[in-house]
């Protein structure tokens, strides 16, 4: 949370004035003069109107109540006229908070609380002010004390906003329930005061997101924006919806919270205070997406801001967030000192409640980079005490359980039984109370019990909209009715599904292993945990199931096939992934004809013999990772004759997969989960049923990828006895390449039902909702920093991955004919985001798409042949395979579902 969030609330506002014209002033205070000469009953009163309403525009327009302020001051400089210029000099305050000047703001209003000694009244409402922005600079107890000098000389309606702007304190205190109380009561007593009331909206609502009310809390704020632009005050309605991006963070809505965070960088753009806020609140979101490295980049931005608008409080907060990034990066030196910071200025601000919050990230980073010992075990427990003690109950049963765990490993049997016994029966929630009886059974050696715990504790997690095994590899599973299940909520969920998984993978059991990986996959993505997989829960399949899986650094690969469900160790993971970077690197270079012979791939010869050496050098090379890198993985399974899906782990999920020598030529779709293809029951498919009545034995790869394929549009049209309806095929070219408008004519030239649109955001869009194949040949850009920001480039401008999310519907069938525009980043297993994961969780079935860059000549060779199997009949994944391995070109996968043929729509048959 970043204390930011906060606006500098809305002043009372002083009955209605005209304001008249003034000299302006260079200065907030004129130079010293002559002896000031008292002013007549009426001119005092029109330079207080003057300056109330300074106060009152200093929400809306502060630069012009900055310049009323100054021009207010310049004339009572003269004349002895104190009401006047303390509420002047408020008004100034207030303009500079909202210019995110908070230093120059307080100096104001304490110079306002000097001026107005005369009047208790002016003086109270000065601090008032104070108040919030005394908690903002770092010193919200400090802020209280204003708060409670300033309650003497208050009453009516200015104790209620007393009570809102106290309220801020009391958040940064972390004395939620407070704030709601308070909130509460001043709210209703405000009724004809639209600012402060609005106020008291927007602060409610955020002491009720952190106490997890995300129901109460969007109310609240969507009640705050409404009324707000009601009453005209456009900036208070933008600062409510600005905050949207905190509360879907911390909901786990990412989608809305990347749209909700573009709205409010643009609306805030003129303000770079509240601009670091919603940066900080934006990172949040990126750390609950599991995104660090996009975190960080993001809260760098933040700092310099909140260090020049003297954001003492959101400072440590923004520190905060940056330690929990560099802690998720595996960077555990840079979290311990950025937590180490974060934790000085908590206490240095007297903020203790928060303080166990950097002391937990400090402890988990120091175990992450030294061998741990008795001695920061010690440590963990004394922090999960202060985390208990201050209400972090999350947090604190988390620590818990890594405590449990680190004493178990010690030999501390003792301690760990004693902390999993007060998990078992504390008021945490159920999952972890779930997860503590099933680590105290495995820990007396009850494996099956403890699997069994664990089921229950995620069947406890939440309920679901959907029955158990619906979804697929593209996403379309049914997702919570309550999106905290895919960010806080299933935290606790996702570490009680990776215990199972290394539970199973300990016993040996592959079947426990496949439900435990299956299980953790579906709480990343926010869909149904799977029941228990067994021999007898699944059909006779048509292919082979390969799921990679990982404890620690330990690989291990799971095979199912129609005869076997086995589980295989694969040696280092940190090994495969560097194989995986040499690949891409090779392909790079190959692609992009840095260093490549073209001897038969398709382009023309360099001119010369050194070039051309390099480049056989280079492919080479390239062979030989991809052959190393294949027995490695692939060699120890015994793979089926049909098609294959591959359920990868961690940089895995971008590797080439069709281009490995055990699977060239193969159909081979790569998948964030497999328990929708196992639930789908792969008996027989379309294909198969097609192919054993056309060709006598299963071709070899090689012979099925070069002889002619006479497909259902050859055949009758006829799939499985079901007439076969050509699906409805939209293309479309974007700007900046030479072979793009070729290769999109071909595309509506070689199927009987194509169209081709133009290269804009809306036609594009518009197309999702009607197409059953979507062929976009355009640059398309991987953002690595921040995958939800990856982007096709059109000719009216980029449109983004997360755009992507509003379409009410996808193409079964996206193919993204562009360099990198396959590129995925899963931070965890099961959540994969970029442009491919977009479509895929939007509801395509599969996307075909590049892993590495590829010359526009290069994919439009590949995509013509891949096209004529297409239209043939052939399911996308065989499609590909066959025309990778006709072409020699590689650099495309198939993503999501794959295996079936694609059929029109019945809304476009």
């Amino acid at each position: 949370m970043t204390s930011n969030r906060t606006p500098a609330l809305p002043e009372p506002t002083p009955p209605a004035a005209t304001t008249g014209a003034a000299p302006e002033a260079s200065a907030v205070q004129a130079a010293p003069g002559p002896p000031a000469a008292m002013p007549g009953p009426d001119r005092t009163a029109a330079l207080v109107a003057r300056a109330e309403a300074a106060v009152r525009l200093s929400g809306t327009d502060p630069r012009v109540a900055l310049e009323e302020a100054r021009a207010v001051l310049a004339e009572t400089a003269g004349e002895l006229c104190p009401e006047a210029a303390s509420v002047a000099l408020r008004a100034s305050a207030l303009a500079a908070r909202e210019l995110g000047d908070l230093g120059l703001a307080a100096e104001r209003l304490r110079q306002a609380v000097v001026a107005g000694a005369g009047s208790p009244r002016r003086v109270a409402q000065a601090r008032m002010s104070l108040v919030t922005v005394q908690a903002h600079l770092g010193d919200p107890e400090g802020a209280l004390r204003l708060a409670d000098l300033a309650e003497k000389d208050l009453s009516g309606r200015d104790l209620a906003r007393l009570g809102v702007q106290r309220s801020v304190a009391l958040m940064l205190l972390g004395r939620h329930r407070e704030a709601v109380r308070h909130c509460d009561k001043a709210i209703g007593r405000l009724d004809g005061d639209p600012k402060f009331q609005a106020g008291g909206l927007l602060n409610r609502g955020l002491a009720n997101v952190f106490l997890e009310r995300y129901g109460l809390a969007q109310a609240d704020l969507s009640a705050c924006a409404e009324m707000a632009r009601d009453a005209g005050l456009g900036h208070l309605a933008m600062l409510a919806e600005g905050n949207l991006p905190f509360v879907n963070a911390r909901r786990g809505d990412i989608p809305a919270a990347f749209e909700s965070y573009r709205a409010a960088e643009a609306a805030l753009s003129g303000y770079p205070e509240r601009l670091a806020a919603m940066r900080t609140d934006f990172a949040e979101a990126l750390l609950a997406a599991r995104l660090p490295g996009e975190a960080r980049s993001v809260v760098e931005q933040a700092l310099p801001d909140l260090v020049a608008a003297e954001a003492h409080a959101a400072l440590p907060e923004a520190r905060l967030l940056l330690a929990q990034a560099a802690l998720m990066s595996g960077d555990g030196h840079e979290a311990e000192t950025t937590a180490e910071t974060a934790l000085a200025e908590f206490l240095g601000q007297g903020r203790s409640p928060w303080a166990p919050l950097a002391r937990e990230i400090r402890l988990r980073a120091r175990a992450l980079h030294n061998e741990p010992g008795r001695a920061l075990l010690a440590e963990l427990l004394e922090c999960a005490d202060e985390l208990t003690e201050h209400g972090w109950t999350t947090v604190c049963g988390s620590l818990r359980l890594m405590c449990a765990g680190l004493a178990a490993r010690l030999g501390d049997l003792g301690t760990a039984r004693a902390q999993l016994d007060a998990l078992a029966a504390s008021p945490v929630r159920a999952v972890v109370r779930h997860h503590a009886r099933a680590m105290r059974l495995h820990l007396d050696g009850d494996h099956v019990g403890a699997l069994a715990a664990a089921g229950v504790g995620l069947d406890a997690v939440l309920p679901y909209d959907a029955p158990s095994g619906t979804g697929g590899p593209s996403g379309t599973g049914a997702v919570s009715a309550e999106p905290a299940m895919r960010a806080h909520a299933a935290r606790p969920a996702e570490d009680l599904a990776a215990f199972g998984l290394k539970v199973a993978l300990g016993a040996g059991d592959p079947w426990a292993v496949l439900t435990w990986a299956e299980r953790w996959r579906a709480i990343v993505r926010g869909t149904p945990p799977p029941p228990a997989f067994t021999p007898r829960s699944l059909p006779v399949l048509d292919g082979t199931l390969i799921e990679l899986v990982r404890d620690g650094d330990d690989l291990f690969g799971l095979c199912l096939t129609s005869w076997d469900c086995s589980v295989h160790p694969l040696g280092s993971y940190t090994a495969a992934v560097e194989g995986a970077v040499r690949i891409r690197y090779g392909m790079r270079r190959r692609n992009l004809r840095d260093a490549r012979s073209h001897d038969g791939g398709g382009g023309s010869r360099t001119g010369r013999g050194g070039e051309r050496d390099e480049g056989r050098e280079t492919d080479r090379e390239l062979a030989a990772e991809l052959d190393l890198l294949g027995r490695r993985l692939l060699g120890p399974l015994d793979l089926d004759d049909g098609p294959v899906v591959i359920v990868p782990t961690g940089p895995l999920c971008t590797l080439p997969w069709p281009m490995f020598p055990p699977l060239r030529g193969r159909p081979v779709s790569v998948a964030p989960e497999g328990s929708s293809w196992l639930a789908k029951g792969r008996e027989i498919t379309r294909s198969t049923a097609w192919r054993a009545k056309h060709e006598p034995a299963w071709a070899s790869p090689y012979e099925m990828a070069t002889r002619p394929y006479k497909g259902p549009g050859g055949v009758d049209a006829r799939v499985c006895g079901e007439p076969y309806q050509p699906p409805l095929v939209v293309a479309v070219a974007g700007p900046g390449l030479a072979e793009a408008g070729r290769e999109a004519s071909m595309v509506v030239r070689t199927h009987p039902h194509a169209e081709r649109i133009a290269a804009t955001r809306a036609e594009l869009l518009g197309a999702l909702d009607r197409a059953d194949v979507l062929h976009v040949a355009a640059h398309g850009t991987f953002s690595p920093q921040s995958p939800m920001l990856s982007q096709i480039t059109m000719n009216d401008g980029p449109l983004m991955a997360y755009e992507l999310r509003r379409s009410r519907r996808m193409p079964s069938l996206v193919i993204l004919s562009a360099c990198d525009a396959g590129m995925a980043h899963a931070p965890v297993d099961g959540a994969v985001l970029g442009l491919a994961g977009a479509f895929l969780d939007g509801g395509s079935a599969c996307v075909i798409a590049g892993i590495c860059p590829v010359r526009d000549d290069e994919a439009a060779t590949l995509m013509t042949v891949f096209h004529a199997f297409l239209a043939d009949g052939r399911p996308p994944a065989e499609a590909l395979g066959a025309a990778i391995a006709k072409t020699g070109i590689g650099g495309f996968v198939c993503f999501g579902a794959g295996h079936d043929p694609i059929h029109a729509a019945p809304h476009s048959a």
